[in-house]
């Protein structure tokens, strides 16, 4: 059994369930638990386990609205953009990417209102940022 295979077990067992224990996690990826804690604190050092979280649906938050803000950014002020928008409260997850947009962020608010409240007055008003396009999202399919 070869490290990579072992490696990408175990991640597929995190990415279906980040809650999984190492038992539960042991038994699904074909290893022992100290395997588990081994690679997993191995992953974890490396940067390539960053975080654990919770997927949520959207339309069960009564009280909150989630909305993917895709963004166009001078390139001469990317870096300085990257990390103000980082500093913002609301925005929950900063991605770059090659699609339409340069950055894309996951904006949470408490409705639509304040969504576009904090794209105004916080996105739109960060130097370099010279547009931003929300998606709001409404059903979790998967």
């Amino acid at each position: 059994m070869s490290v990579d295979s072992t490696e990408r077990r175990i991640l597929s067992v995190l990415e279906d369930d980040a809650q999984a224990s190492y038992a539960e996690i042991a038994e699904r990826a074909d290893v022992s638990k100290p395997t588990v804690r081994k690679y997993i604190n191995k992953l974890e050092d490396e940067g390539v386990i960053v975080g654990y979280s919770a997927d949520v649906n959207p339309k069960k938050l009564s009280s909150q609205s989630i909305a993917l803000v895709g963004m166009d950014v001078a390139s001469d002020c990317y870096v300085e953009v990257t990390r103000a928008l980082s500093s913002i409260d609301a925005v929950e997850s900063l991605y770059t990417s090659s699609g339409d947009h340069m950055l894309m962020a996951e904006v949470r608010a408490a409705d639509g209102g304040e969504v576009g409240e904090i794209i105004e007055d916080e996105i739109l008003s960060t130097e370099g940022v010279t547009a931003a396009h929300p998606s709001f999202l409404q059903e979790r399919l998967k």
